[in-house]
């Protein structure tokens, strides 16, 4: 009996800073231009506040500033990846990654994702750094992220839609 064939898996890779994001295509609700946050008191320096989208309050990161990596050429065009929250708690159902340029789909299986491994321990909210092809990504840990994320921002404000009678319920988004 043969083994059988590698399972293929939708990918986007994410440009962030000197490195990419690697994720579940499905991750991806929309890449929308970098809006000026709203900042959140006390904060860490890699949440850079909290954008409106689609009558939500969006919490911003910037992935590069949590993983400690380069932040790239500043003077690409920036832009916001909204990512669908993986963690199903209805007080964040998005969470924003700031990102240079648009997310590239890709299909990947395991013989393609190399582990890479110098010897230090991963930051926080990093799950894995890998070369995919001939890319060098990150592949985030959304749930530490997410947990992180809700203690700061006080669950039942977290992803607090806006007052402006605009706002979408999580089950109208599903």
């Amino acid at each position: 009996m043969s083994d059988p064939l590698p399972r293929e898996i939708r990918c986007v890779l994410v440009p962030v800073g000197d490195l990419r994001l690697l994720l579940p295509n499905a991750t991806i609700a929309e890449v929308v231009t970098q809006s000026t946050p709203e900042p959140v008191e006390g904060a860490p320096r890699w949440l850079l506040g909290r954008i409106a989208w689609r009558g939500w309050r969006v919490p911003l990161v910037s992935f590069t500033r949590l993983a400690g990596t380069g932040e790239g050429d500043a003077g690409l065009t920036v832009r916001v990846a909204v990512l669908k929250a993986l963690g199903g708690d209805p007080k964040l159902p998005f969470i924003a990654v700031l990102t240079q340029g648009f997310p590239r789909l890709t299909t990947l299986n395991a013989e393609l994702i190399i582990p890479t491994h110098d010897g230090k321990e991963l930051p926080e909210g990093v799950r894995a750094h890998v070369l995919v092809r001939d890319d060098v990504a990150m592949i985030p840990d959304l749930e530490w992220i997410e947990a992180t994320l809700l203690g700061l921002l006080g669950g039942a404000e977290a992803g607090a839609a806006d007052d402006d009678g605009e706002a979408a319920r999580v089950s109208d988004l599903s």
